[in-house]
């Protein structure tokens, strides 16, 4: 992709685009709350297809596990919802990470992402949200890198540029697919976790005042963002990041963040970035304007 249209495409979008979105569903309490703040976004984001991503911690066995876990949350949330008609674009993603940065991990999820992106009109992409291990969207780029030409990939992953090190959950899981993505120039935004993202974080009296009883879906979140806090042993007075949101939230409204142009770093395998002046450019969210981007959300999710 030339330099003039990778620019063009890091754009943000004015109107209504067709989205997907790459969820570890079950990892955490965050992607639940992306899930529903994007499927009630509808006025804007026009939802195609639903992949559950692998993860692999305390709440799974596997990568596999993980993935199919989170595949049962997202059908859980869609239920939640009263959307059961999303459940027949829900497909299973990666049972396992790259074995390597040339070699895709076949999955539906992956497939239906070439599948999707190459039906795409040359200047309508599809815009992929990730907000999990990268697995599924770089096995899709490995299968058929014609794609990146059709898509621009959102991702939260990795940390500040600035940061000590990128020993982060979704880039540390997958190093070989975060290098797959940063180094093949599809259309990339990425949002940092700490030093970036980690702004936007709410406590227990603020999700109980804006949230509960308002309906079913809200009082899930509320009560499962409770059980975290108190499984985490944080204390009386905690808050939450809920990182996802944020992903989602880039398409929606220029307020809800600030970004800038910076050349793609290179994720190293001991958990560092590398840098090169010569890289393509992708596009990078340095700040959070946490205030705003809560009122939005809390907003659609009790309606």
């Amino acid at each position: 992709m030339n330099q003039e249209k990778l620019l063009k495409r890091l754009q943000k979008p004015t109107g209504p685009v067709d989205v997907v979105i790459d969820t570890d569903t079950f990892n955490e309490i965050d992607d639940q709350y992306a899930l529903s703040y994007l499927i009630k976004s509808d006025d804007r984001l026009n939802l195609k297809a639903i992949y559950a991503a692998p993860f692999f911690n305390s709440k799974s066995t596997s990568p596999k596990d993980g993935m199919e876990k989170s595949y049962a949350e997202i059908l859980k949330i869609l239920d939640l919802l009263d959307k059961p008609e999303y459940a027949q674009m829900t497909y299973k993603g990666s049972e396992a990470y790259l074995p390597d940065e040339n070699h895709p991990v076949i999955s539906d999820a992956a497939k239906d992402l070439v599948c999707r992106a190459m039906e795409r009109p040359d200047d309508d992409p599809l815009y992929v949200i990730a907000i999990g291990a990268i697995t599924n969207v770089a096995s899709a780029l490995l299968i058929e890198p014609k794609i990146r030409e059709k898509i621009v990939l959102i991702w939260l992953g990795g940390h500040a540029h600035s940061w000590v090190d990128t020993y982060e959950f979704n880039m540390q899981q997958d190093v070989a697919a975060a290098r797959v993505v940063f180094g093949c120039q599809v259309p990339l935004v990425q949002l940092p976790c700490l030093g970036v993202v980690s702004e936007f974080a709410t406590t227990g009296p603020e999700l109980s005042y804006w949230l509960k009883g308002k309906n079913k879906l809200c009082d899930y979140l509320v009560q499962n963002t409770i059980n975290e806090a108190r499984h985490c042993h944080m204390g009386q007075c905690w808050s939450r990041v809920i990182w996802d949101v944020t992903a989602v939230a880039w398409l929606l409204d220029e307020k809800f963040m600030e970004e800038r142009l910076e050349k793609s770093p290179i994720p190293q395998y001991d958990h560092h970035y590398s840098f090169d002046p010569n890289r393509h450019f992708i596009k990078y969210v340095y700040k959070i304007n946490r205030d705003c981007l809560f009122e939005d959300l809390f907003a659609k999710l009790a309606k």
